[in-house]
């Protein structure tokens, strides 16, 4: 095979194109601090939640690929901006009322409602470390709160206490005007209350490093803007990091594509160079709206988790990254069956196929050998018209499908299993409806059940899918896809389902001929 740098560099896979881009950040001399540095960031106001998952997956994939065509170290950072005041209580946490008396503080210094932590940061940042860890991600966890109160933050504070005037000119031409005449870049932590302050600065001295202020209360205080007194409003606060870190990459949402450049200058004003971007679209919830952290809409990780393995995951992640995407429940069996695809062909193909194939990225190039003999989304219909409680049941049918198929051969399908049959009884059956077949329509069923009656082939898919099609035909349906629908919708209950002539080979030949005669004198 060909060189995998030589073909990485040609790659047209998105973390290849994003990693050759970051490599000619340094095309002329290595960095000084000897690694390349990329960041993720995290506002921990709320519970962890899918879009967090994937901006440091996406960074890890073109970390992975950066590795593959430079030599140059690499480290990634995910940073929490948990010294944030509170500005609002979650909805989807408890205790409530404590959390309305701790409103602007600083995110570690709010109680944690759910009584596990210390704080409400600290019991968020373990949810989100306890996520990362869970898909095997290196990274260096790193605490607002920390960076700025241990002095790690302090010098480029200063910097920022004298190049305060600049800074300002920056963030002042990005706002309205009744917001300019209240705004300063750095956020006073009131001494006696804990509060994060948004109070007009009156004073900033550039020798001394310090802010003097009038609180709530019209009492003037002056606090130096070092050791965690002071916090730098956030888009300051992005550009500060930046050049504190020396971070090289970073990632965010669409929403921050407009303060780009505004990031960008005062990361410069503050000595830092800007790092190489990369804007990823929304997630959006079943309505179409953007998931929200403090709403708690769309699908959480855990949801995922319950009806897919972590790889069906990511494959959504890695998917058009650009392309707002519905990250909802009826996603699931879809990535998980496109997943395994892009495994299975994985092996035939040659290094160029391979690198733009998203099982590389999601392994890093070790891609496993899928067991999958039945595709998840034909276990969920066999759920369905089974009515299964238990994984024990869809083996039934898989062993006579797939004799050499076993559990303890096949642990990835046996996971399928009870992932389906779980699925089933949460998400389908609760609301799963069937309806009554139109005249056309019952008698394309009665001929079908007479066809499987009479079928003394071997149950082959493709040929009873052959037989399925050519019913389909004579009975004049056109487009072809209204025959299958109406299969789905009659016999499943859903608008879509699996190849037709797989599921009757799975389920068995005279038990689809039964499924379809019980649908047709089954009372409106």
């Amino acid at each position: 095979m060909a060189d995998l740098r030589d073909v990485a560099m040609t790659s047209k896979a998105w973390p290849f194109e994003e990693a050759r881009a970051l490599l000619k950040r340094y095309d002329k001399a290595p960095p000084e601090k000897g690694h390349v540095l990329f960041e993720t960031g995290y506002g921990p106001s709320g519970l962890p939640h899918m879009g967090t998952f994937g901006e440091v997956l996406r960074t890890t994939m073109i970390r992975r690929a950066f590795e593959v065509i430079s030599e140059i170290p690499t480290r990634l950072i995910c940073f929490s901006d948990d010294m944030d005041g509170m500005r609002k209580v979650p909805e989807n946490v408890p205790n409530q009322q404590m959390m309305q008396e701790n409103l602007q503080r600083p995110l570690t210094d709010v109680p944690d409602p759910f009584g596990t932590h210390d704080s409400f940061g600290g019991h968020n940042n373990a949810m989100l470390r306890r996520f990362l860890d869970e898909f095997g991600f290196e990274y260096e966890f790193v605490s607002a709160t920390e960076f700025y109160r241990s002095g790690r933050f302090d010098e480029t504070l200063r910097r920022a206490a004298e190049k305060y005037d600049e800074i300002m000119q920056v963030m002042l031409a990005s706002l309205r005007e009744e917001r300019q005449q209240s705004y300063s870049c750095f956020l006073p932590i009131h001494p006696e209350t804990g509060r994060v302050l948004y109070v007009p600065i009156k004073h900033v001295d550039p020798k001394e490093a310090t802010v003097t202020f009038d609180d709530e209360e019209g009492r003037e205080w002056t606090l130096p803007v070092t050791g965690g007194n002071v916090k730098l409003q956030w888009k300051p606060d992005f550009s500060a990091r930046w050049a504190a870190l020396g971070v090289d990459f970073e990632m965010y949402g669409k929403d921050h594509a407009a303060n780009t450049p505004l990031y960008d200058k005062m990361c410069r004003i503050l000595g830092g160079r800007a790092p190489n971007h990369f804007t990823y679209e929304l997630f959006l919830d079943d309505l179409g709206q953007k998931i929200s952290k403090s709403k708690g809409n769309g699908l959480t990780m855990d949801e995922w988790l319950t009806y897919a393995g972590t790889d069906s995951l990511s494959y959504f992640m890695y998917l058009k990254p650009k392309t707002a995407k519905r990250l909802h429940f009826d996603v699931i069996p879809k990535m998980v069956d496109e997943y395994h695809q892009q495994v299975r062909a994985f092996e035939g193909q040659d290094e160029k196929a391979r690198l733009a194939n998203p099982a590389w990225h999601i392994h890093r190039g070790n891609v496993p050998a899928s067991d999958m003999v039945v595709p998840f989304q034909m276990l969920l219909n066999l759920a369905t018209v089974a009515g299964a409680e238990d994984k024990e049941t869809l083996w039934g049918f898989i062993r006579r499908y797939a004799p050499e198929a076993s559990p303890e051969t096949h642990p990835g399908l046996d996971g399928a299993a009870a992932r389906a049959v779980r699925y089933y009884n949460d998400r389908v059956k609760p609301t799963r409806t069937v309806r009554q077949p139109d005249e056309k329509e019952r008698a394309a069923l009665e001929d079908l059940a007479q066809r499987l009656r009479g079928w003394d082939e071997a149950p082959d898919p493709e040929a009873l899918q052959s037989m399925v099609f050519a019913v389909g035909k004579e009975h004049g349906f056109e487009p072809l896809r209204d025959w299958f629908k109406a299969l789905y919708e009659v016999l499943l209950g859903a608008s879509e389902g699996p190849r037709f002539g797989g599921f009757i080979a799975l389920y068995g030949v005279a038990p689809t001929a039964e499924l379809i005669e019980a649908a047709l004198t089954r009372e409106g």
